[in-house]
This record gives structure tokens, sequence and C-alpha cells, in this order.
């Protein structure tokens, strides 16, 4: 199988990594394809298991960790669990595509670890701590004790930043997805 390049974007919940994202995945010339991550919470809203999130139970999660069929994993919240299943990698890289991610700061750092050379780490930044606050209200996906713990999270995962290959700060949402457009283009076009 030929292996593809991955690309990483990590940042906290609400910083626009999902937005960004979406967007790259839009642009054919770029050949991507998006890793749907594994986890162990419940599925919100109208998400669709197999789409958004692969749903394990927290006894199947548990027991893929232990057959070692993750290529990262992390128990974001009390069993809470999200992780990238190796089959996924390899399911799109089979298909000649190469990997996007939309992953937390530690998941992120762990795939630029087992493929330095294939990928591209980004950042995502927020302009600010209260700006993510206001965004993640806005979503109204989640309780106030949650987005609390979100943004407690996001000053830890803010100080992992230095660890990626660049940093994006998304206080304008248009120059943001050029700069990662730019990134992404530029690291697929070079030879490993």
């Amino acid at each position: 199988m030929i292996k593809g390049k991955l690309l990483v974007f990590s940042a906290p919940s609400g910083s626009g990594k999902t937005t960004i994202v979406r967007h790259l995945l839009g642009i054919d010339k770029l050949n991507l394809e998006f890793s749907i991550s594994a986890t162990s919470r419940e599925p919100r809203g109208e998400e669709v298991d197999g789409k958004d999130y692969y749903f394990l139970s927290l006894k199947e999660f548990k027991n893929k960790i232990k057959a070692d069929e993750f290529l990262e994993w992390e128990e974001v919240y009390r069993d809470n669990f999200y992780g990238t299943l190796k089959s996924e990698v390899e399911r799109i890289w089979s298909k000649g595509k190469h990997v996007i991610f939309d992953i937390d700061v530690v998941g992120g750092i762990d795939i630029k670890r087992i493929y330095p050379e294939r990928t591209l780490s980004v950042f995502v930044k927020p302009p600010s701590i209260e700006e993510l606050k206001i965004r993640l209200k806005k979503r109204s996906t989640e309780s106030e004790d949650k987005i609390n713990m979100r943004v407690a999270k996001a000053s830890i995962e803010l100080a992992t930043a230095p660890q990626f290959d660049f940093i994006i700060e998304n206080d304008n949402l248009e120059v943001a997805l050029k700069e990662a457009e730019e990134l992404a283009h530029n690291f697929l076009k070079k030879r490993i």
C-alpha cells in the first residue's frame, strides 16, 4: 500500500479547526479524506456513526486499546475516550488519498511523533480565551459546566502550540482559511 501524507489540525474546542478542515476537504486538488475518530461518548444531536465518529461503548474502546488497534487515543474526560483507529488511516491510504485530522492536541502531537516526515501539524489558536467561551456558548450544544470544562482545558492546550509545525491564529476566518490552504498545498506537493 502506498502511504499518503497526514494533515493534523488541533486546537481547543471552539477555535475553528473543524471549519478549516471542512474548507480543505472541499478542495479537490488536495486529494484529502477525513479521518473519522472513534469515541466512547454518546452521539450529540444529529451525529451519525461512521460519518461523524465511530461510536464505541466504553468496553469496546478499552478492548481496542488492549488489542493495539489505535494509532493514538486519549481519555479526554473521565470515561470519555477519543482515538484514531489504525484501520481508518489504512482505509484512506488504500484509496490513494491523504488523511486530514480534526483532533485534540495530544492526539495531534502523537501522530506527528509516529509519522514525523509524513505529517504536517497545525495548531489553530483562538484570538483569546474570552472569545473561545463566546464561540462555545453560541453553539448551544453543551451545558455551562461542559463549556467551563472546555475553557479550563483550553488554557492547558494553548501551552502545547509551540510543539506544532505551524500556528494559525483564527481571529479572521477568511485569512485563517487562506493560510491553511497554502500550508496544505505546499506540504502535499513536497517530496519525502
